[in-house]
């Protein structure tokens, strides 16, 4: 008997036994030995980059910055139980209550401050994305209609927490870090691609008009305004046209226009700023009390401890209007001196974003200072009556456990980035 031949076009009997289980036929494209020694290569410089990163990481924190930092939470904390002891007396019968619970805070915001200090910067970059994710749920939480954890104040509906309690904190706080930290690593990456309306405008504007609407739903015009500058500024820094720049301020003015114009919101606001006394009584109480209390206080001041109007006269004085006693108790010179304050630690601060290692580092300095810069100056110019009044706090001053916190977290970012900085 004679063999019967197999087709000369048939598969190897081993090729239908991989078919058989799964197993693709088409052989992977081989990799030319000139590939492989460029991967190995790029591996290679990754891993010195990360070994450099590593040793950098170790070295020295910007002393004059982190002393800036603790003289500020240090006068903060002095100033707010000047401020706060009469109510805090006349409403728990406790002198210390809102210090002894700010206090706490602090030392927990120092502790996270000298943490994120000693860590590698480029760490931050994986928490980005989902940090905003869970801004913009929190946001949406805020101002979910019977929502039993979204707390009313003033008639607005900034927090979540548990009512009557110290668990309690403003999502917004959240949102303005998120914001930093995404800009920074993705702005970071992109590099020339910042020129171009797909990459660099449109994802960044989309991002900034939602967490703006959600927090206008609140409403809360002066986190806003602070989300929206931070989020300019690192734009800015990475290298959008200006031209983006000065359309981006002409729509703000015109929504600005819109919504105290036309909707009305805050129209009795910008009434009250042109002259309080109008109505000292009413809308204008607690700008007319706060122009009384820095009036009152003179070129030296009345000392500290020593302030009149924070004996119930004046609204939130150990709050967003904490600066007022400032002025009375501590006069023109002391006022000047904590402003001088603030200043040196922003310039310092832009100092770091200048010689930071690498494009991420500069531009988390550059967002994390912007936003110290731009509620400094929103909170002083509402208290001296140079803004309208807007519920802004001052950092490391008013009282607030959870923005304190995040505050310092905060300038931790920026020492984390100073260790590696090119000097």
């Amino acid at each position: 008997m004679t063999r019967e031949r197999k087709p000369t076009g048939s598969r190897p009997r081993t090729a239908r036994r991989n078919e058989d289980r799964g197993y693709s036929s088409v052989r992977r494209p081989s990799v030319s030995r000139e590939e492989l020694l460029a991967r190995q290569r790029a591996k290679e410089e990754r891993m010195l980059r990360e070994q450099e990163s590593r040793e950098l990481a170790r070295g020295p924190i910007d002393l004059p910055f982190c002393l800036l930092v603790m003289m500020l939470t240090i006068i903060g904390l002095v100033m707010l139980f000047s401020a706060s002891f009469p109510r805090a007396y006349y409403e728990d019968s406790n002198p210390t209550y809102y210090v002894s619970r700010q206090g706490v805070f602090a030392i927990m915001g120092i502790a996270a401050m000298a943490f994120v200090g000693k860590i590698n910067y480029q760490r931050f970059r994986g928490m980005a994305k989902p940090l905003l994710y869970l801004a913009i749920i929190l946001l949406v939480l805020v101002i979910i209609p019977g929502n039993p954890i979204a707390l009313t104040r003033n008639n607005a509906t900034r927090w979540l927490g548990i009512p009557n309690t110290a668990l309690q904190f403003q999502p917004s706080e959240i949102a303005k870090l998120a914001v930093v930290l995404y800009f920074s690593d993705t702005i970071s990456r992109k590099k020339e691609r910042m020129q171009t309306f797909r990459y660099g405008i449109l994802p960044y504007g989309i991002i900034l008009c939602v967490i703006a609407g959600l927090m206008m739903m609140e409403p809360h015009l002066s986190g806003t305004l602070l989300i929206l500058g931070a989020g300019a500024a690192i734009m800015l820094v990475g290298g959008i046209s200006w031209g983006w720049v000065l359309g981006a301020l002409g729509a703000a003015a015109a929504g600005m226009y819109a919504i105290v114009g036309i909707i009305g919101y805050g129209a009795s606001r910008i009434a009250m700023w042109h002259d309080p006394f109008i109505d000292a009584r009413g809308d204008g109480y607690q700008l007319a009390q706060s122009l009384l209390s820095i009036g009152s206080g003179g070129l030296l001041g009345v000392g500290l401890g020593k302030s009149r109007q924070k004996f119930m006269y004046l609204p939130e004085e150990h709050n967003d209007f904490v600066f007022s006693i400032v002025c009375e108790e501590l006069g023109l010179i002391g006022a000047a001196v904590i402003m001088l304050l603030f200043a040196a630690l922003i310039l310092r601060g832009y100092w770091i974003a200048l010689h930071a290692r690498d494009r991420f580092g500069s531009l988390l300095v550059v967002g994390v200072t912007t936003l110290l810069a731009f509620q400094t100056f929103l909170n002083m110019g509402v208290v001296t009556g140079l803004l309208p009044t807007t519920g802004v706090s001052l950092p490391f001053f008013s009282y607030g456990g959870t923005a304190l916190t995040i505050q310092l977290f905060e300038m931790g970012i920026v020492l984390s980035v100073s260790r590696q900085m090119k000097i």
